[in-house]
């Protein structure tokens, strides 16, 4: 616990509630009346949107509400929490029941338990905790690296068909792991004379959008 302290930036003076956040529902398996980080995931939510949208609005003053509005779901999206919670290593901190299966990197797990910390370092020091661990997972990079689009799989349709010859993303499913009710899904876009790339995420949809916002990452 001091350790991952030290990671997100702010040492809790209730040591309990990051215990909290931690608690995964799978955990009330083994340990009925424990209380787990569902709670604390929906306060997270709400104080990382408002976090995210307060440094939006500061370090792009000229744009507009639909531009601060992409970056801003970028910037929360369960892939970018994710990838947070892979930096901080939340999948061997998680107190999960006894019978888990290792978590996959884009687990819904793991976004709701990064927006749990928010929720219970909110809870222990206020707005300025939870902009600790803000600063701490470098979500802000997301949205000043590259131009992002609330659809990059019409984005880059569009893109593929004015070139010449015109052409057409092809989009494959590679593989599909994970348990029933959690399953991870790979894909592979392609699009001839630009190259291709490849994204996982939860749900189908979400892995051909990531992927198509990749391989338009590359061409520009």
């Amino acid at each position: 616990m001091e350790e991952l302290q030290k990671v997100i930036g702010y040492e809790f003076r209730d040591a309990k509630l990051l215990a909290e956040a931690l608690t995964a529902p799978a955990y009330r398996m083994d340990f009925p009346h424990a209380t787990d980080n569902q709670r604390l995931e929906f306060l997270g939510d709400a104080v990382l949107g408002m976090l995210a949208a307060e440094r939006l609005y500061r370090n792009f003053p000229d744009e507009p509400e639909g531009s601060l509005t992409v970056r801003r779901s970028r910037m929360v999206s369960a892939a970018a929490l994710c990838a947070a919670a892979g930096r901080l290593g939340l999948a061997e901190r998680l107190r999960r029941n006894k019978a888990a299966m290792p978590l996959p990197s884009g687990s819904k797990t793991l976004a709701d338990a990064v927006e749990a910390i928010f929720g219970a370092a909110y809870i222990d020091g206020g707005l300025n905790g939870a902009r600790c661990v803000f600063e701490a997972l470098g979500l802000e990079a997301i949205a000043e690296n590259g131009e992002w689009t609330a659809n990059p799989k019409g984005d880059l349709q569009v893109h593929a068909q004015a070139m010449k010859p015109p052409q057409h993303p092809r989009y494959e499913l590679l593989s599909t792991a994970g348990k029933a009710h959690e399953p991870v899904f790979t894909v592979r876009v392609a699009v001839e004379g630009l190259g291709e790339a490849t994204a996982s995420a939860r749900t189908r949809k979400e892995a051909e959008s990531l992927a198509a916002a990749k391989l338009l990452r590359n061409v520009r």
